[in-house]
């Protein structure tokens, strides 16, 4: 009877070795809220994250601008550290920051409603096991762009057209005249047609936003869980900031082409800035019989130096902000 037990557990231990390894589970970097204890934490999150990583590429997130508005025959930012050399003589070191407080004003609400956006509609597009594959996480984050675009738009729009007014591109406007934020909006609403001027580019900035989050979120989440070490609910802040900045670097490689358009339209009616557009045919037209196809990739490489780190800050802040909340704000 011994030896058939012997043989029965070495028997059954050598077929657990044989069976199939069940795939990891590891613990979701944005679980689907329903409490408003839930929103609060993923909205503060959000918020705390889009500073962050904005305001550690602000110097490239305005050259990234500046080239993008550059039409055919202006040439008055050819690379990126001639570009920096340039606003670092002409304006100094705040013309790194040039923008960067809109930017701030912008990123925070549009980060904090992004990213809580996106885990309300991980609960509403899930099935009855409450799980999501591939295309319902990518819905999942178009819809989430989408409603942060619509939601705080005006800024951005007001951003661009501060990040580009004391640039020498810009030759119509003196340094001691440059206006404020909220001047540029009053000045947008009254002088170039109201509540439309302020979302001027809206429609070009959805044709990108959306596909660029949706991809953003389920690359991050998929190598997330990639980089996730056996036995671990997730991974290292390293493998984090990794998963941040491929993901980043992919989804702004595959719809970069939009983002100009939108800076294109973003400046349309600005004198001495660029060419005029009748509509997004006409600036895809326009742009690819004047400038060729790299037109539509005007800033790429300031923007890709600027979106890994910047991806990778706002993945990784937000979840240690999220962590952190968790462990202070108790349910009520």
């Amino acid at each position: 009877m011994a030896a058939v037990a012997s043989s029965t557990e070495e028997t059954s231990g050598t077929n657990r070795l044989l069976l199939p390894k069940e795939p990891q589970a590891t613990k979701s970097a944005f679980s689907s809220v329903t409490t408003s204890r839930g929103i609060s934490i993923t909205f503060v999150g959000g918020a705390v994250a889009g500073a962050v990583s904005r305001t550690v590429v602000s110097p490239l997130e305005r050259i990234k601008i500046l080239f993008q508005v550059q039409g055919p025959g202006q040439s008055s930012y050819n690379g990126v550290f001639s570009a920096l050399s340039q606003i670092w003589k002409t304006e100094g070191w705040k013309g790194f920051m040039r923008g960067n407080g809109t930017n701030c004003i912008r990123i925070i609400p549009y980060s904090a409603v992004q990213f809580t956006a996106y885990s309300i509609y991980k609960k509403l597009l899930a099935d009855r096991n409450g799980d999501l594959g591939t295309f319902r996480k990518l819905g999942a984050g178009a819809f989430a762009g989408i409603t942060s675009v619509v939601a705080t738009y005006p800024l951005d729009i007001t951003r661009t057209r501060l990040s580009i007014q004391t640039a020498t591109i810009s030759h119509n406007v003196p340094k001691s005249q440059i206006p404020g934020m909220i001047a540029v909006m009053k000045q947008l609403y009254l002088n170039e047609g109201g509540i439309m001027a302020l979302y001027r580019g809206v429609w070009p900035t959805l044709i990108g936003v959306a596909p660029y989050v949706g991809i953003n979120f389920a690359v991050y989440e998929a190598i997330r869980t990639w980089m996730t070490p056996e036995g671990q609910l997730e991974p290292s802040a390293a493998g984090k900031l990794v998963s941040g900045a491929l993901s980043g670097t992919f989804a702004q490689t595959m719809t970069f082409p939009a983002d100009v358009l939108r800076r294109r339209f973003q400046v349309n009616t600005m004198s001495g800035v660029g060419q005029k557009y009748a509509s997004i045919y006409d600036a895809i037209r326009s742009m690819y019989q004047q400038e060729g196809l790299l037109a539509f990739y005007k800033g790429l490489w300031p923007n890709l130096l600027k979106v890994a780190p910047s991806m990778a800050a706002c993945f990784l802040t937000y979840e240690m902000t999220v962590s952190f909340l968790k462990g202070h704000i108790k349910e009520t």
